[in-house]
């Protein structure tokens, strides 16, 4: 079954992205009755019980028979039917795995949430059993015989699901193999997630000058204030509460690396990324060339800026503490929610009234939760949850501007995945390339509204600095974060990495990626240890590059030629997985296969610095 994606639970940053002071008042709370009244709902178990019946029922209806019916004169009426059956019973049981979900995120450490999110995963895994069969099936049938059941108009519909599921085909493994690689996935590789899920919610830090131990999402946060002695003090106590657990994610990372490489060789993957290229339904030749791209661009890029930032911090090299601390001369002030709100509204309004009616909704409606609590999940995500309900937003919010970006960026999901819905649960997942579209938009979008109010050239260039740190993170160092974990599966695949050797290659990959202006201390070649994308979703990470990339192509050609784009921007968007990226970027003359396609993202980045260095030598 196609559960909601993986990545809807994934916080769309790492500590890169994270901001705050302390607590801000007037933050919303989701609300997840639109499912459940909570997890002793009787409704939750009922639905469980019902779904489990009528998926035992749609196997019996159709397992062993789809390839002979598809061949009768009525196949195309026979296909259209069963799948969309197979649908209602894909939303069916996405509602009731958003749900646990979601509540699970609320507080990872409640053991009540956790045992109705490890109870209701069983659960739906056991009766994923029952459907196993339909897309196996469906791809074993003849092509001829498939394309003429698709001329069916009410099956015609499902051909982008039909010819997305058929490119696995390649890839697909006998019925028996694929049952047990489901029946074992909670025991396997869910099980082991959570495990790093949990033991990232216990952590507890040691921070000068504070009472009480810090989260990790806390401590993150501190690497972001005004005074060294406080970031100094935050990233060692990080370092320390990490080495703590060293062991447990060493443990974790070489068994899910080792899963996966049991899992790629069964199904035949050569490459250790190959999977997640076709999740993506991107070539490979394509990523190849952004991250040579991207790669080559370190020097002009990120090299640049941070000699740039360590200058006007009066040093000879960044610590590591530095890197995303605000300038000297940043506005520390704490921005309200009803400020950051209107900030995000209005500037989504500047480009279209139907994007602001869009991301109104989630205001006006309990879909976001806003305050940092104990055990919350980190970061930041907007889930999808499914067509027949709505997205929720999550998201730490502390108060600082760039809380107001990760804000613009999560409701640029929310609004991507409202217009996808429409598409119907089969086809209304984006790949993750396609995913960050909106987001990414969406920031941009804030951000240039803001830079165009900036009041003095002081704080435009806080601005700008903050958005090309962000801009980094985004496209540099998730590239870095994928050359990482090429490292790491291709090593594992000899035989397991130590905690010594896993801190050698993310120091090496990071030292690379940063530059000789970065000086990385001891204790930070452990900081591989807490990024959840390795764990969650292995080389997740450069579609923040690509959408990053795509979006600085889009608002250029939305800048150069306004007239239209708009009902192009929103035909992109409502496509959901529809249609493949050439597809979709074609209407704005665009093609990620053109290795000028990547440069010319690049070039906006450093655009942004040449404006600060050009800003550094008018101020002498």
């Amino acid at each position: 079954m196609r559960f909601p994606a993986n990545h809807a639970f994934l916080p769309h940053e790492t500590a890169d992205r994270t901001s705050g002071t302390g607590p801000v008042e007037g933050l919303p709370e989701w609300n997840l009755g639109d499912f459940y009244a909570g997890p002793d709902d009787p409704a939750l178990a009922a639905d469980i019980t019902d779904l489990t019946k009528d998926a035992a029922a749609f196997e019996a209806a159709y397992k062993g028979t789809l390839a002979a019916s598809l061949a009768e004169p009525d196949g195309g009426a026979t296909l259209a039917a069963a799948l969309k059956a197979y649908e209602a019973l894909e939303d069916r049981a996405g509602r009731i795995g958003s749900y646990a979900g979601l509540l699970y995120a609320t507080d990872t450490t409640n053991p009540i949430y956790a045992k109705t999110y490890g109870d209701v995963s069983d659960k739906l895994t056991s009766l994923a059993s029952h459907l196993l069969f339909f897309g196996l099936e469906l791809n074993r049938i003849d092509d001829t015989v498939m394309a003429e059941a698709l001329e069916d108009p009410a099956a015609a519909h499902y051909a982008p699901f039909i010819e997305d599921l058929r490119k696995e085909r390649p890839h697909q493994l006998s019925d028996e193999v694929e049952r047990l690689f489901l029946d074992k996935s909670t025991s396997s590789r869910t099980a082991w997630t959570r495990l790093f899920d949990d033991t990232i919610a216990a952590l507890r830090v040691d921070i000068a000058g504070s009472d009480a131990k810090a989260t990790l999402e806390e401590a993150l946060n501190k690497l972001l204030d005004p005074k060294e002695i406080v970031r100094k003090s935050a990233s060692e106590g990080i370092a320390k509460a990490l080495k703590s657990e060293e062991r447990t994610f060493t443990l974790i990372t070489n068994t899910l690396a080792k899963d996966k490489e049991v899992s790629d060789r069964w199904r035949g993957f050569e490459d250790v990324a190959s999977s997640r290229h076709l999740a993506n339904r991107v070539e490979r030749e394509v990523v190849d060339a952004l991250v040579s791209a991207v790669t080559e661009a370190y020097p002009r890029l990120s090299h640049r800026y941070y000699a740039m930032k360590a200058k006007w911090f009066r040093k000879d090299a960044l610590d590591t503490w530095d890197r995303n601390a605000p300038l000297p001369e940043a506005d520390d002030r704490t921005i309200s929610w009803a400020d950051a709100q209107k900030t995000v509204m209005t500037s989504f309004g500047g480009f279209s009234p139907k994007l602001a009616d869009l991301a109104g909704r989630f205001f006006d409606n309990p879909w976001i939760d806003a305050p940092v609590r104990p055990g919350k999940a980190p970061g930041a995500f907007a889930h999808p949850t499914v067509p027949s309900a709505h997205p929720y937003v999550l998201v730490n919010y502390q108060g600082r501007s760039r809380d107001v970006m990760t804000l613009a960026h999560e409701l640029g999901h929310g609004v991507h995945q409202i217009l996808a819905g429409p598409n119907g649960a089969l086809m209304a997942p984006t790949p993750l390339t396609l995913a960050e579209t909106a987001s990414v938009f969406g920031e941009m979008l804030t951000f240039r509204q803001l830079l165009a109010e900036a009041p003095d050239a002081k704080t435009r260039r806080v601005m700008l600095a903050s958005k090309v740190e962000d801009m980094i993170n985004t496209v540099v160092r998730q590239i870095a974060f994928y050359t990482f974990e090429r490292h790491v599966h291709t090593e594992r695949r000899e035989g397991e990495l130590t905690a010594e050797r896993l801190g050698e290659i993310w120091t090496e990959v990071s030292a690379q990626s940063l530059g000789p202006a970065v000086r990385l201390q001891d204790g930070y070649e452990v900081f591989w240890a807490y990024i959840p994308h390795f764990i969650n979703s292995p080389f997740y990470v450069y579609a923040y590059a690509f959408g990053d990339c795509m979006v600085n192509s889009l608002y250029g050609v939305y800048e150069r030629e306004p007239d239209g784009f708009q009902d192009k921007y929103f035909a992109l968007l409502a496509a959901g997985g529809t249609k493949h990226h050439s597809e979709l970027l074609a209407p704005f003359g665009l093609d990620a296969r053109d290795p000028a396609f990547w440069q010319t993202g690049l070039s906006v980045i450093e655009g942004l610095i040449d404006e600060l260095a050009s800003a550094d030598i008018a101020a002498g």
